[in-house]
């Protein structure tokens, strides 16, 4: 039963911040909802990546500006990984009070490729009080094949805003490394060790 409040709340916070203010290659925005008839595209037959300049602004476009916070989370991210193959950007609500719930949607994007929708949820579990509703931009790396994508994904986050509002950890799964940047309102604080599962289709099941 509390997970399930958990669930409630946190879509119902993905329900207020699911405009996408705009886009890398100039196409309209849109709304998650909207492109969720679309299909989950699939990997590029040649392996291209997003130069730095090319990640900072579609982040600038996604998070609605720029800021120092976020060029040093992009710069951190392509000193310790390189370039990626694709980047994920969408919306997510969460809250914990000792066991915590993560659930998200938003669309992946290759570098020459598709794009397409993907559904996220997990638990989280460590001191952690409050609850957000939270943009965040994901660069992927090591994503030959789409499928490689749908699976969970451990990590250790802290939901700590460390650069002006900012915040970044990495989940890894064989060698696929994903590397979140999130922004938002409300109020996250502490440790807490978990993991998210991408999914083709939204669930309301974190496990």
């Amino acid at each position: 039963m509390r997970a399930r409040h958990f669930a409630i709340a946190a879509l119902s916070l993905l329900s207020a911040c699911t405009n996408v203010r705009g886009t890398d290659d100039g196409r309209q925005p849109q709304t998650v909802s909207d492109r969720a008839s679309n299909r989950v595209p699939e990997a590029p037959t040649e392996t291209r990546t997003y130069t730095q300049d090319e990640v900072l602004d579609a982040a600038k476009t996604f998070f609605g500006g720029t800021s120092e916070g976020l060029a040093k989370a992009v710069e951190r991210v392509f000193s310790e990984y390189g370039a990626p193959v694709a980047y994920i950007q969408g919306e997510e609500g969460a809250g914990a009070i000792g066991v915590g719930l993560r659930y998200g949607q938003g669309y992946l994007a290759y570098k020459g490729g598709g794009r397409g929708p993907v559904f996220w949820q997990g638990p989280s579990v460590g001191w952690d009080f409050g609850g957000n509703a939270s943009k965040v931009f994901t660069l992927v790396y090591n994503l030959n094949r789409t499928e490689q994508l749908f699976q969970r994904f451990p990590g250790v986050e802290g939901s700590i805003y460390v650069v002006a509002g900012f915040g970044l950890n990495y989940l890894r799964s064989n060698e696929v490394v994903l590397a979140p940047i999130r922004t938002g309102v409300g109020l996250r604080a502490g440790a807490n060790v978990g993991y998210l599962h991408f999914t083709r289709e939204p669930s309301f099941l974190p496990f």
